[in-house]
């Protein structure tokens, strides 16, 4: 494990010492909790920016699928006859 060192602002300081105090935990490990969540959050981000990229290139080449039956799928979500999704037109 490697150490890495952090300038805090004194407020933050001070909240972090008492959520750890709260926890029963070290400064360090509620920092790598923070920061793992905040890495993990930021992957996913970036996943669906680059879907919504996939997505939007798909769409300017004509693959798009039929608003009714969109609307359709999504109606039968939780129903006992759920549907698959429609297929883009290709």
């Amino acid at each position: 494990m490697s150490v890495t060192t952090v300038r805090l602002q004194a407020e933050v300081e001070q909240q972090l010492e008492a959520i750890a105090s709260k926890l029963q935990r070290s400064k360090g490990w509620v920092i790598n909790q923070a920061l793992a969540e905040y890495i993990e959050k930021q992957q996913l981000e970036q996943a669906r920016w680059k879907q919504t990229l996939e997505a939007m290139e798909s769409a300017a080449q004509g693959k798009i699928a039929d608003a009714s039956e969109v609307h359709s799928w999504l109606n039968s979500w939780g129903t006992e006859h759920e549907q698959d999704a429609p297929e883009a037109d290709k």
